[in-house]
């Protein structure tokens, strides 16, 4: 046996079919990352306390950074997919006039197509991103929009990938693989719910307790000294929220953060969900969705067509949805090491 053979060689399975190499997950020569060099960092930051710096771990420190640029997937500017032609300003404040005044969805949907070009140039501006749904109010009133400025942005195949891949290829996996992890009481009610009937329990449904275990996978993060780690349940709580038909909304509302989606279930009970809103800049935007796949399919798509970060806790959790579930910016977007280890993980075990 070849001890310098790349460990993916001899295990096929530890492969991460989404990087060059494969390898990269464990350790990326050019740009530094990886498990490896993760691990070996907290090792020095920890040793660093009780004793004086080994001399082979100072190799490391001193070891060139990092020359790989990275793209922000959903602050990146792209170009579309699909767009008509741009209008120019005075055609586009026409047609913006006209479908503030229309009831005819269609003429709506069209509208919105016509000024794609000038929203995405909005986004994008930091003077103007912040009030992109004030000037295109029919976001609120009309559903089916977010989902068909992100179809323009990466087309039909891209934009139905996490619909058609859920049920049958990630969902499957994620359970078995979190019934392999040390059991928490977060995750243990997790599980339980995922085998009652949903029309009388008060959990959430299969497919959303799914996306918070995938949490258990893909924790969040420490955010430096100045800020606490915190749990993947705390981590869920800042993805979905709960609302129970008759409430108020305008608490929740006043107290979202102004620049983090997330999605807001609204029914008799979790299991039973009405109706589907994202929640950002305090506003509250209806969804199209009449499940909870196409919701969180919604939610995921929002942060692309209003160019918004992810929510620092749930930046691993999104960035695996978006580079292993949609394939976008495969091998240029910035993830951890957990991500690509739980990409391969996910890949490579049938189910």
């Amino acid at each position: 046996m070849d001890f310098l053979e790349p460990p993916v060689t001899l295990f096929p399975f530890l492969k991460d079919l989404n990087s060059k190499n494969g390898y990269e997950h464990y350790y990326d020569p050019h740009s530094g990352s990886g498990y490896l060099a993760w691990r070996l960092k907290t090792v020095q930051r920890n040793s660093s306390t009780r004793a004086p710096r080994s001399r082979d771990l100072s190799t490391y420190q001193d070891a060139p950074r990092s020359v790989t640029t990275y793209q922000d997937g959903p602050k990146a500017q792209r170009p579309a997919h699909s767009a008509p032609p741009q209008l120019s300003v005075e055609q586009c404040q026409e047609v913006v006039s006209l479908m503030s005044r229309s009831a005819d969805v269609a003429l709506v949907k069209d509208s919105m197509k016509a000024t794609f070009g000038h929203r995405q140039e909005m986004v994008h501006n930091p003077e103007m991103s912040s009030v992109v749904i004030d000037l295109f109010p029919r976001f609120m009133d009309t559903p089916g929009l977010i989902s068909q400025d992100f179809t323009m942005l990466f087309g039909e195949e891209v934009s139905g990938r996490f619909l058609s891949q859920w049920q049958t290829f990630y969902k499957p996996r994620i359970i078995a693989d979190c019934k392999r992890l040390p059991h928490s009481t977060h995750m243990n009610s997790l599980l339980s719910s995922l085998s009652q009937p949903s029309d009388w329990s008060d959990d959430w449904d299969s497919d959303l307790a799914t996306i918070l275990l995938l949490l258990h996978l893909l924790p969040p993060t420490s955010q430096g000294k100045k800020h606490k780690k915190i749990s993947a349940s705390e981590a869920g709580d800042r993805l979905v929220k709960f609302m129970r038909t008759g409430q108020s909304m305008a608490n929740i509302l006043i107290g979202s953060q102004p620049a983090a989606p997330f999605l807001l279930c609204v029914g008799e009970r979790k299991s039973s969900i009405q109706n589907y809103f994202i929640v950002m800049e305090q506003k509250a935007i209806p969804c199209e969705a009449n499940t909870t796949v196409a919701a969180l399919d919604e939610l995921f798509k929002s942060h692309f067509v209003f160019g918004l970060s992810y929510d620092e806790p749930l930046c691993n959790l999104f960035t695996f949805v978006q580079t292993t579930v949609y394939g976008i910016d495969v091998g240029t977007a910035k993830e951890s090491p957990r991500v690509r280890e739980i990409r391969a993980r996910l890949h490579n075990n049938s189910h």
